[in-house]
């Protein structure tokens, strides 16, 4: 119990920021209650179909988490840091100190937030903090021509303390000098801006589902029942609980690997989830599209003022919005698991007891291996929605896994010196035209280097993630565009 406080942090900051965009929206939706009645009902309706009530659920459970844990958490810290994002920047300035003289420069920050600063000058000068200090006891000096460079864990120590208002740059040489500096700041817990991205993240989810509502109203309706019907299925609980307790048992398991114990078990956690999340896509698509069509439930359906569009991809936003839900709560789940396996590493280790910032660290460098394998899971479920128009559940299963496998092979094969071959080279190549290039999603390879995916990188993966959705969509309309329903 003494060590829940380091291990428990990363999970509070995730679930702060969940709160506070349940609590943003909550206040958009009592201002659009006062202004439009209807629509405020509208609202609250849907909370009541499809995903948004298990959605609420869980933000419930967060909420509290983050309640509860508030006082053993350093939420002080949290909240200063906070107050200080905007004002936090990398500062660069390049001035003319005259020769002889002794230049005052105005700048406010507070030492501590430094991450590291520079100065660069053509003639030898001395940095102080108080006027006319000169040369006697000078904070620091740059030597001519010779950049000086302070950052953390370098060899010199960082002379700034306390808060600074202004600095004195002192020039007694007999030529004038540009002095050029650089300052890069940060808050005191840079680890809050997880708070952000959290609120942010809820907030565009809830968004992008109630723009679907409004845009295309019955695809909506489509998808809502769908997801509804997904997610009281027994088989999404089975699943859900199976996944679980494999990634708790994955923390208990010796890997035998010299210390990279949590590196296996982010690996393979994320394997896991991922391939949970596209079992429930591949059965649910069976089930609510080849068996209706195959039942003739699709034809009752389409006797409604729906079209065929409205109804594949209804039924591809109805599977997708179950997997997001999956990813979201075995991924929380998952997080805190991680977070306590480097604590209880430490322990079987008998090294010395971790800071909540090392826990943190592991913790952030997953999320983007889990957006990763959303993507890829959703790609899964737009291929497998592609087949159901067509076939059933068996065949759907044993396509997909095809794909699924060489999906992750293409680019192995391509690569590696068998790729020599002209014909296997072509293959491979071919493979990587036709189907998608799963291996793109694969984030094993920045865990092992210790780092983690790029933003730049997440985003051209969305894209890739999306066009392919919209391909399989296509190829889905017209493979059910002329299937006979009766």
């Amino acid at each position: 119990m003494s060590n829940l406080p380091i291990w428990l942090t990363p999970i509070w900051l995730i679930a702060t920021g969940v709160t506070v965009g349940a609590l943003i929206l909550l206040l958009v939706w009592l201002v659009l209650r006062a202004v439009n009645r209807p629509a405020g009902r509208a609202v609250s309706q849907a909370l009541g179909e499809g995903v948004l009530l298990p959605l609420s659920y869980f933000v419930a459970g967060l909420a509290l988490l983050a309640v509860l844990a508030t006082p053993t958490m350093p939420w002080k810290e949290a909240i200063e840091s906070l107050k200080r994002l905007p004002s936090v920047s990398t500062v660069e300035k390049t001035i003319t100190v005259e020769e002889g003289s002794e230049q005052e420069l105005p700048l406010v920050f507070k030492s501590s937030e430094l991450q590291s600063y520079s100065f660069d000058s053509e003639q030898e000068i001395v940095v102080n903090l108080e006027a006319g200090k000169g040369y006697a006891d000078p904070l620091l000096t740059v030597e001519a021509q010779t950049p000086y460079k302070w950052s953390p864990g370098g060899m010199r120590s960082r002379e700034f303390e306390g808060d600074i208002e202004k600095i004195f740059l002192v020039n007694e040489s007999d030529q004038p000098t540009q002095v050029t500096m650089q300052f890069e700041r940060d808050v005191e817990m840079p680890e809050v801006r997880v708070i952000l991205y959290s609120a942010l993240a809820i907030m565009g989810l809830v968004t992008v589902y109630f723009l679907i509502r409004w845009l295309a109203p019955q695809v909506s309706v489509i998808a809502s029942a769908t997801s509804k019907e997904t997610i009281n299925q027994p088989i999404f609980l089975l699943l859900l609980v199976g996944a679980a307790t494999l990634l708790f048992v994955y923390v208990w398991i010796p890997y035998n690997t010299f210390g990279e114990d949590v590196k296996m078990v982010k690996t393979t956690g994320m394997t896991t989830i991922k391939v949970f999340a596209i079992l429930m896509a591949l059965w649910t698509a069976s089930v609510t599209i080849a068996d209706e069509i195959e039942g003739r439930t699709a034809l009752t359906v389409l006797s409604k003022p729906v079209g065929r569009r409205q109804f594949v991809i209804g039924k591809f936003l109805g599977i997708a919005w179950p997997i997001a839900l999956m990813f979201l709560i075995l991924g929380i789940f998952f997080v805190g698991l991680v977070s306590f396996k480097v604590v209880y590493d430490a322990r079987e280790s008998s090294k010395a007891v971790p800071i909540w910032q090392d826990c943190y660290r592991e913790v952030i460098q997953i999320l983007p291996g889990l957006l990763l394998a959303f993507y890829e899971a959703v790609i899964m479920a737009a291929i497998s929605v592609a087949v159901s128009t067509r076939l059933p559940m068996i065949p759907n299963l044993v396509i997909c896994g095809s794909i699924y496998v060489l999906g992750h092979l293409a680019a192995l094969i391509v690569n590696s010196s068998v790729g020599d071959i002209v014909y296997v080279r072509f293959i491979g190549q071919l493979l990587a035209v036709i189907l998608p290039v799963l291996d793109h999603f694969e984030i094993e390879g920045a865990i092992a280097g210790s780092s983690t995916a790029p933003g730049i990188y997440l985003l051209y993966a969305a894209g890739y993630s999306l066009l392919y959705c919209v391909v399989a969509m296509l190829l889905a309309l017209i493979l059910f565009e002329d299937r006979d329903l009766a």
